[in-house]
């Protein structure tokens, strides 16, 4: 999950910042008049939780009815899979 927190904020609490993000991994967004400007966040791989991915998906923009429309048209035209493989006997 990531801390919104103003400019002001992370300035004058810097050193905790870093150190929460160091320690704990835990991400900041940082905000200059309500706007968001930049991250403070872990350097490298990280995981996410699935309440993170979740808030991720969420955000997300939905798709465009012609996208949704052409990836189902592509769908119905895949060929059935075989129940049986053909290396099966």
């Amino acid at each position: 999950m990531i801390t919104r927190i103003s400019a002001t904020e992370a300035t004058r609490a810097f050193s905790d910042v870093v150190s929460r993000v160091k320690y704990r991994g835990e991400a900041f967004l940082v905000e200059k008049g309500g706007e968001p400007v930049c991250r403070i966040e872990p350097v490298g791989p990280r995981g996410c939780t699935g309440a993170e991915l979740l808030q991720l998906l969420g955000e997300m923009p939905s798709p465009d009815p012609e996208y949704v429309a052409l990836t189902k048209d592509m769908v119905r035209k895949q060929p059935r899979v075989p129940r049986k493989s053909p290396w099966e006997r």
